[in-house]
């Protein structure tokens, strides 16, 4: 009877190893991939040793130990082209049409600027030198004595007296001061007319530049989009990092062309006002060159008259 139960036990014991056997095997195998995975030291050494010679254990093993290597391997980073977008780069990478409206423009900004630095000294010389001549012959009671005041022969001033003394030189023996006025009148008209057109040399080109830039612009930037909507369709993408160096390309003429306008509509309304006041400095010459002949008239026929009396 002792010996029935003793084998009673050993095939329980046998049975209890033998169900065991595969829960043992399972809890050694799966402590394996999260040990490699999570970089962590192993939690559980006893299972991994209790089946040293396992063979499905191995291979699993050695696969969960290559696997997280390349996992781990760093991507290739993908580098994004950026594209500098400065003036010079943009004028670079535009195309020929929107190039040669863009120099167009830069030239009519330096034709806008040497015309009004031009005019400026023009226009400044002129005016102090006629002011300063309408004070050396305010004193003078006759033609000559005002050439001989005046002396330099650069200013309008100097033309009006000379146009003056040459009509009361050839109105000699005409007895009719009215028409010697009116021929004299007839002169001055012609002198300052003929100075008006000087002294508005250039304000038409400021007027040109001034009204036709922007549209010139426009018209380079309208040509940039167009390219750049046919460079969108041929790349078949709506990027905005492909769509936007061609559209600040195109933009940039409108840019060149509002650089060049708005400086010669101000230097030409500018030069307009200071032309006017120069023109009213000239219509005094023009009164005082008059007056003068007047005297020299009206003191020719009084010599005249007292001659006539005296004898």
């Amino acid at each position: 009877m002792s010996l029935f139960r003793t084998v009673l036990k050993s095939l329980a014991v046998l049975a209890v190893v033998a169900f065991a056997s595969p829960i043992i095997a399972q809890q050694a195998a799966k402590p394996v991939a999260p040990v490699v995975t999570q970089a962590a030291p192993a939690a559980a050494p006893a299972p991994v040793t209790a089946q040293p010679s396992s063979p499905a254990a191995s291979p699993a093993a050695s696969t969960a130990l290559a696997s997280p290597v390349v996992e781990a391997a760093p991507r290739p980073m993908v580098a994004t082209g950026e594209h500098d977008l400065s003036p010079w780069k943009m004028f670079m990478g535009a195309d020929i049409i929107v190039k040669a409206v863009m120099v167009g423009l830069a030239f009519a900004s330096v034709v806008t600027w040497t015309v009004g630095i031009f005019k400026m000294m023009e226009l400044t010389w002129a005016m102090r030198r006629l002011k300063a001549a309408l004070r050396k012959i305010g004193e003078s009671r006759s033609l000559s004595e005002a050439q001989m005041a005046l002396g330099e022969r650069g200013t309008i001033l100097s033309r009006f007296l000379a146009a003056a003394m040459r009509e009361g030189r050839m109105s000699a023996g005409i007895s009719s001061d009215e028409g010697i006025k009116e021929r004299a009148a007839s002169s001055f008209g012609e002198i300052v007319r003929a100075e008006g057109r000087k002294v508005r040399t250039g304000m038409g080109i400021l007027a040109t530049i001034g009204a036709t830039s922007p549209f010139v612009g426009l018209f380079g930037t309208v040509w940039g989009i167009m390219n750049s909507f046919i460079g969108i369709s041929k790349s078949q993408t709506t990027n905005l990092a492909v769509v936007a160096p061609g559209i600040a390309e195109a933009l940039l003429a409108t840019a060149i062309g509002l650089v060049a306008a708005i400086p010669a509509v101000i230097i030409y309304n500018h030069f307009s006002r200071v032309t006017k006041a120069y023109m009213e400095i000239v219509g005094r010459a023009q009164g005082a060159a008059g007056r003068l002949l007047s005297r020299d008239l009206d003191r020719t026929h009084s010599s005249s008259h007292a001659r006539a009396a005296a004898e």
